[in-house]
């Protein structure tokens, strides 16, 4: 099963040099899935199927990129992917977008990567995932940025940071569990946990750092964890 043509990738802006990155604006159905694929999705509603064979079409794409054959992308428990041996990664998807970041566990030790249309929560949303700080950066940027949505970027670099987070411990990480400050300049944000984190990189994990962008109407954010100092090496055994 070949995955089709990879246009440019919106999420290269901001995933950086250690990664395989693939993602389009439309939807990818003559991608195809694999029977395990199939089944997984034989009851789902066409909106949820063409998002399901549209982020594996990126995920094979972006898994070519680094020589890895075409396999089932199936999910975990959590709904978290199951990648192949030595591969980590993440896919994403929201109207207009989807999206898969991946590299090799020898280069990258979590990512997380997420996409949302550029436009404010729902009523009563941020409420529910923000934390007091939060909001009142949110509020100043609201006031003196309105061209991007504050609260929905802040949505999406909270759902990077579970996805890089849930592989390392597999716990649930709820909204409240950290806390979000974002560098409207340099288009960064940091998430420091409120909770204890796993053993990484020899001590424990406190926080994610991470880059975000806007662009054509999307907000994108992405976490790729590397052990410090540490060059890509390629496939393992190379």
């Amino acid at each position: 099963m070949a995955p089709p043509e990879a246009p440019a990738a919106m999420m290269d802006r901001i995933a950086g040099p250690f990664v395989a990155v693939a993602d389009t604006r439309e939807d990818l159905l003559d991608a195809g899935l694999f029977p395990e694929e199939e089944e997984s999705v034989a009851r789902a509603v066409p909106k949820r199927r063409r998002e399901y064979t549209t982020a594996r079409a990126c995920a094979r794409q972006a898994m070519a990129k680094l020589g890895v054959p075409p396999v089932p992308i199936l999910s975990g428990p959590r709904g978290e992917p199951r990648w192949p041996d030595r591969v980590v990664g993440s896919m994403t998807h929201c109207d207009g977008y989807r999206g898969a970041v991946v590299g090799w566990s020898s280069d990258v030790t979590a990512i997380g990567i997420d996409a949302e249309p550029n436009a404010p929560l729902p009523d009563q949303v941020l409420e529910a995932v923000s934390l007091e700080a939060e909001r009142s950066w949110i509020a100043e940027l609201t006031a003196s940025r309105p061209e991007t949505a504050w609260d929905r970027l802040l949505f999406s670099a909270k759902e990077s940071v579970y996805k890089a987070w849930f592989p390392l411990t597999n716990k649930w990480l709820d909204f409240d569990n950290a806390l979000i400050t974002v560098d409207p300049e340099q288009g960064t944000f940091h998430a420091r946990l409120l909770v204890p984190g796993p053993e990484v990189h020899g001590g424990p994990l406190t926080a994610f750092r991470g880059r975000w962008t806007v662009a054509e109407g999307i907000v994108l954010t992405a976490i790729v964890l590397t052990p410090p100092g540490s060059p890509p090496t390629g496939p393992p055994g190379s």
